[in-house]
């Protein structure tokens, strides 16, 4: 939101200084995000009197100017190619060293056609006042040579912006803004209260609200003709503060719509009456209407977009933006201004969907005042009668003015206990009084009643706010919280702590924590198993984010191609984030993934003298998300590796880690070519998911100290088994088969040679394992550890036909 200071001063009556209002409205909680002079930019430039004009001798479009800066040295030549340039003209002087902003040139000392020249006179468009390009500035012959331009034309008047928070619709206008600097005590609140203006004949034009059994969408719309005016340029105190905010001025008409809404935070529209056909219809939108807005685009509407329409069809996407065949022009004589109430939701929804920001719909959005409604339509027939003339009609309105109405029970005693303030009631009063509400009451407690334009008012918590905000925060004594006697438990819930732990293992092993957008393009979703129509979003932020995902994998695999794409092949991602299945509570899961693309193995990436880095594979996803079930204190040494898994990943380089044949903890693989193909992605690529929720919950209450550590004084003891088995039996089986054969001696069972080929059978495989025996109490005997080899050579022949190759 941004006004000048004077116009600030159009509604309050202060003598303070511009630091005083900025610091106030800070204070407030009006943030003030920039303090602009234009006055600044504009400094350099002086008004300059043209003592002659004469022919430039090598040119017939230039002239050489003797020009008076009023600084009482010689006179300045200047060539200069303006059409206006003559003897007397008194206009605008830049000099050598001086920066125009309309050119983006510092000029400097020059020659044009072998004239010397020491600077320029300047345009309004070189000056970044307007697109006035055609001539020189042409001031009145009485304007001081010698002063500043900007403090002649009245530009020294510094531009304030603020930050509003969504809850203050009051403070869209300078007059809220004015309220709150006078409730702070920064000066007297001007009333300026539209009166009321007596039409002649009713208004020929009606207005029908026809929603149906639909919600209305309108709750009241007030229109008023205003025949026989005379559009044109607005005066230029209008044009001045319309551009300090960056408007462009159009014409008086529409001028005025914009200057209501920024002055009073009431949007309006004028129509040109001669084209509109028959009664304005504010309904919902139908499918296939289609409206050319004052923006110069096209927009489609259905059913879920409120627009105003005639006889000709749509004229208005209503409370956002007019349409272009109705707007006024300098032709018009006769206008119809609107002044009406809207559904905030829908507003917020039709903007988003359309793509459409504007003034109009930032307001209304919020919450216009809708006790302002008919006196803001009062305000700008005032102000086009003042500026283009014209005989008003009576007002027509549809619907009805909400009653506002409500109060609220409060006890001046809950300034103290919320906010620690000691405050007397009278205060307390002032305050509230000063910012609109209406105090009744007498004793300990009263009841308050907000004003129509304070729709965040709902309760006594919100009061307090209210005194606090203009009695200052810094009246707040600071209070240290109270230190505990005893340590202080965890705060943490479980999954939080597992989701921490998750971070910190993948961080460990070498990988980048990602954020990524919850939604993803439609294809993404069905190809990673989603795509439901319960999880598409009804007005998505883009075409490419229509869906919530299904997993976490697309996300990531966007981002490292992106990442290849800037000439980083080499990436290892991880993100730790929520994945949907449906609509439901129990639809939506939390998930540890990761990626590792190209040569992004643990152990380093990219080329190397002492020899490359490998292409990162299977086992790296699965080393991954091993390590996260790890941490988070998973039963690693119950989980059983299955073949199957997601159809997104590579069928014979892919698996799935599960605790019992039906929980699936974890996914892993090299992603499906078929699914690289599809969304261009480059280069190897191996990934994981662990789905932290089906992670079972350790039994008992977790402590914080680890069990004993178990050490044996005696040497283990290490032997080797060749097995020959089937093609299908898996690593997995017989390693498990063989920890099994005896628990209490073997701690350790590794896979460490898997051979095919002569001295094996066609179809049969020999898998080589080393078992780890660790004694515990006493050193075993050479008949001891022949016995468990035994009854590990016993175990893998039942669990998988495998024997022992000769």
């Amino acid at each position: 939101m941004k006004f000048t200071l004077s116009w600030l001063k159009e509604h309050l009556e202060t003598d303070a200084t511009l630091d005083e209002i900025v610091e106030a409205l800070t204070r407030v909680g009006l943030e003030v995000e920039d303090v602009a002079n234009p006055a600044d930019r504009l400094k350099p430039f002086t008004i300059a009197k043209v003592l002659e004009a004469r022919q430039h001798p090598n040119a017939d479009r230039l002239r050489v100017l003797t020009v008076d800066a009023g600084d009482g040295k010689e006179p300045l030549q200047i060539v200069c190619g303006a059409p206006n340039a003559r003897t007397g003209l008194v206009g605008v002087l830049a000099r050598p060293g001086d920066y125009v902003p309309g050119i983006d040139v510092t000029l400097s000392v020059g020659k044009i056609r072998d004239v010397e020249s020491f600077g320029m006179m300047c345009s309004e468009r070189e000056l970044e006042l307007s697109e006035a390009h055609d001539g020189i500035i042409d001031l009145p012959d009485d304007a001081p040579v010698g002063m500043s331009y900007a403090a002649y034309v009245g530009l020294d008047d510094p531009v304030i912006e603020i930050g509003l928070t969504p809850n203050r619709p009051d403070c869209t206008g300078v007059s809220g803004i004015a309220r709150d600097l006078a409730a702070v005590g920064l000066g007297k609140l001007k009333e300026n209260r539209p009166a009321q203006i007596p039409g002649e004949g009713p208004c020929p034009v009606d207005v029908r609200l026809e929603f149906g059994d639909t919600p209305s969408l309108c709750p009241a719309f007030g229109l008023r003709l205003v025949r026989g005016v005379k559009n044109g340029p607005s005066p230029e105190w209008m044009q001045k503060r319309l551009r300090a905010i960056g408007l462009r001025p159009i014409n008086a008409l529409v001028d005025i719509t914009n200057y209501i809404t920024f002055d009073r935070g009431r949007p309006l529209h004028v129509f040109d009456a001669a084209k509109v056909k028959g009664d304005l219809v504010v309904r919902r939108g139908r499918d296939g209407e289609e409206l050319l807005a004052l923006d110069g685009r096209t927009y489609k509407v259905d059913d879920s977009i409120c627009v105003i329409a005639d006889d000709n069809g749509l004229e208005s996407l209503a409370g956002i933006m007019g349409g272009e065949l109705s707007g006024c022009t300098d032709e018009t004589t006769d206008v119809l201004i609107e002044s009406a109430l809207w559904d905030e939701a829908n507003i917020a929804r039709t903007g988003r969907r359309l793509g459409i920001n504007t003034d109009a719909r930032y307001r209304f959005e919020r919450g216009a005042d809708p006790a302002f409604c008919l006196p803001g339509l009062e305000l700008a027939t005032r102000m086009v009668m003042d500026l283009c003339g014209g005989t008003p009609s009576k007002v027509t309105l549809a619907g009805a003015v909400p009653e506002t109405d409500r109060s609220i029970e409060f006890p001046y005693a809950e300034v103290k206990r919320l906010s620690g303030l000691k405050l007397s009631e009278a205060e307390i009063k002032g305050v509230l009084t000063r910012l609109g509400f209406w105090v009744t009451g007498t004793g300990d407690t009263v009841r308050v009643a907000p004003p129509s334009w304070r729709p965040d008012i709902h309760g006594k918590a919100d009061l307090v706010e209210e005194v606090v905000r203009i009695v200052g925060l810094d009246s707040v004594a600071s209070t240290p919280l109270p230190r505990g006697a005893t340590v202080a438990r965890q705060m943490l819930t479980p999954a939080q702590v597992r989701r921490s732990q998750a971070r910190r293992a993948l961080a460990v092993r070498g990988m980048k924590e990602a954020v990524t957008w919850s939604f993803i393009p439609q294809d993404q979703a069905e190809a990673f198993g989603g795509g439901s129509p319960v999880l598409r979003l009804a007005n998505p932020i883009s075409a490419d984010m229509s869906d919530m995902r299904p997993s976490l994998v697309p996300g990531l695999a966007t981002a490292a191609q992106r990442n290849a794409d800037r000439g980083y092949p080499d990436v290892a991602l991880f993100e730790v984030g929520q994945v949907f299945t449906d609509d439901t509570p129990q639809g939506q899961s939390m998930v540890a993934a990761g990626l590792r693309r190209g040569t992004a193995v643990m152990t380093g990436a990219d080329r190397h003298w002492a020899g490359n880095a490998p292409e990162v594979g299977v086992f790296d996803a699965r080393a991954d998300a091993e390590a996260v079930l790890a941490a988070i204190g998973a039963p690693v040494d119950k989980l059983m590796v299955f073949s199957e898994s997601a159809p997104w990943l590579h069928p014979g380089r892919s698996g799935e880690l599960r605790l019992g044949p039906k929980t699936v903890l974890a996914r892993f693989g090299e992603l499906h070519p078929r699914i690289a193909r599809a969304f261009d992605l480059d280069g190897r690529l191996a990934v994981f998911e662990v789905y932290l929720d089906a992670v079972p919950l350790p039994k008992g209450k977790a402590g914080r100290s680890k069990g004993a550590f178990a050490a044996s004084d005696l040497m283990p003891v290490r032997r080797d088994f060749a097995f020959v088995v089937e093609e299908a039996v898996t690593a997995d089986r017989l390693l498990k088969a063989a920890r099994a054969a005896e628990k209490t001696l073997i701690s350790d069972v590794t896979l460490f040679d898997v051979y095919r080929g002569a001295g094996v059978a066609e179809g049969h495989k020999s898998l080589a394992i080393d078992v780890t025996l660790q004694p515990r109490e006493r050193t075993l005997t050479e008949e001891e550890i022949d016995a468990v080899g035994a009854k590990i050579r016993a175990a893998v022949e039942k669990a998988t036909g495998g024997t022992l190759r000769g």
